[in-house]
């Protein structure tokens, strides 16, 4: 058994129903050693590995030495991937229990590809250390971007080769999140015989994460306005810095309104709305510019599950669901434009923000501008002159864009600022995540460790390497990402 380090585990989870978990511990790895670790989330964790030395850490973070005060366990669940229900669970996750941080919140800390569990569905429940450090690297970057997210306290690789297509030296990886109850959670509970399993879960997760409504009138519908609320502030942050997130199945939404699984994702270089990064979404359902309504059909499934506890008529039921679910594209809308405003450094609402959002958005398809950097460009004083800047169309624009302005509340100096504070510049291109991840794996780390650090200040004006900024030629170019498993 390890040491303490600080972990102050409370499983609350466990007073579910049994149907929700099964008790198994970490499968043994041969060789363990660190990769990684965050020393600035174990602080904020409160948890204190000083007197740890490294192999001790490889052994916690591989699962060969496991600590004393909590019970292991996977989670069932189910979900719709790429629209189609299936039976699921931890497949090569194993959570640790939830630990209490020094402010009183409660965290999941879970491993990622420690093995097979009940659920693995033949698979053997591993990881391969390039999609794990890509998982870190991801994760790091959204929270430092100011979008909720699982975290990444740990990386160690296992000794040992997972086989793929190749066979790929093995990882695991110790998340962090504010829970992994998740919408195929939901779809889960409902496929039990009763309701008590739902109700369960339904009265876990307000106490979880939204006690305010643990005296709601209804609390089925209450929960469903919150989450949708949640997921609509979660996409429009993705929107904001061009993230997409590629595998947007239920059982990947979280119910916290936190960011999971960054296999397939992957931030948009040059701008167009059909963009699509996952090598398995041959149809593009879940590119760029469908996100929000992917995000709708998804609260659709969560109502579903939600209707015998929302009332006992059926057709009552259905007309509360339908009711909140349609409330969904005009609160999307409201809440993109307000994030669309504060990119272009507007802080007040005028009714032809719309039109001139769209037209530089056509602009950018049309020209093959990238997104990020156009943003960064955008000078509420001057108008830059170089390609592609310099044609009439793209100087139009600039000129309704001063002249709207000037209808601000504040100075072109206070919206400057306001800019800067929205768009990052920096975010972790690709073809830049998938060298550092080569050379990685290669035994080289510098280009992983100078990529690390460069996404954790994405918001500082400094000078910077170019290779961070630039987006990436034609040979550079990565078309596809993968789920890792």
């Amino acid at each position: 058994m390890a040491e303490n380090y600080g972990f102050k585990f409370d499983n609350t989870y466990l007073e579910l129903p049994d149907c929700f978990y099964s008790h198994l511990e970490p499968k043994p790895v041969p060789s363990p050693e660190m990769v990684l670790f965050n020393d600035a989330l174990a602080q904020e964790l409160g948890l204190d590995f000083s007197s740890a030395s490294p192999k001790e850490m490889a052994a916690l973070f591989s699962g060969n030495s496991l600590l004393k005060n909590t019970r292991y366990f996977a989670q069932a669940y189910a979900g719709h991937q790429f629209g189609h229900f299936t039976m699921l669970g931890d497949g090569r996750a194993i959570v640790w229990g939830e630990h209490t941080s020094p402010h009183n919140k409660k965290y999941d800390i879970q491993f990622k590809g420690s093995g097979p569990t009940p659920y693995s569905r033949q698979g053997d429940g591993r990881a391969a250390l390039a999609p794990m450090l890509r998982e870190y690297i991801i994760s790091e970057a959204m929270h430092h971007l100011g979008i909720p997210t699982s975290r990444s306290l740990a990386v160690a690789k296992t000794g040992s080769f997972v086989q793929r297509e190749v066979a790929l030296p093995g990882a695991i990886l110790s998340r962090v999140a504010s829970s992994h109850l998740r919408i195929g959670t939901f779809e889960y509970a409902a496929t039990q015989n009763n309701t008590k399993p739902l109700e369960a879960l339904l009265n876990y997760t307000i106490r979880r994460h939204y006690p305010h409504l643990i005296d709601a009138e209804n609390k089925a519908i209450a929960l469903l306005k919150a989450v949708m609320e949640s997921q609509i502030d979660l996409i429009v942050q993705w929107m904001r810095v061009g993230f997409i997130h590629g595998v947007q199945n239920t059982d990947n939404v979280f119910l916290s309104g936190e960011s999971l699984d960054f296999g397939p994702c992957a931030f948009m270089d040059h701008y167009h709305p059909d963009t699509v990064f996952s090598s398995i979404d041959h149809a593009g359902r879940y590119a760029y510019q469908n996100q929000a309504n992917i995000g709708q059909w998804n609260l659709a499934r969560l109502a579903e599950t939600l209707l015998p506890l929302m009332n006992t008529k059926q057709e009552k039921a259905v007309e509360c669901a339908q009711a909140t679910i349609e409330a969904y594209p005009s609160m999307y809308r409201k809440k993109y434009l307000a994030m669309m405003r504060a990119k272009i450094g507007l802080d007040n609402e005028d009714p032809q923000d719309a039109s001139l959002i769209k037209d530089l958005l056509r602009w950018m398809q049309k020209n093959n501008a990238d997104y990020n950097n156009t943003f960064l460009d955008l000078d509420p004083l001057n108008q830059a002159q170089t390609a592609p800047y310099n044609t009439r169309e793209c100087k139009q624009w600039h000129e309704q864009w001063r002249s709207r302005l000037q209808k601000n509340t504040q100075s072109l100096e206070s919206a400057s600022k306001s800019m800067q504070a929205c768009n990052p510049q920096v975010i972790p291109r690709n073809h830049i995540v998938e060298k550092a991840l080569e050379a990685s794996c290669n035994g080289d780390e510098k280009p992983l460790l100078g990529l690390l650090d460069e996404v954790q200040k994405p918001y500082e004006i400094k000078k910077r390497p170019a290779l961070y900024q630039k987006p990436p030629s034609a040979t550079e170019r990565v078309y596809q990402t993968f789920c890792g498993t």
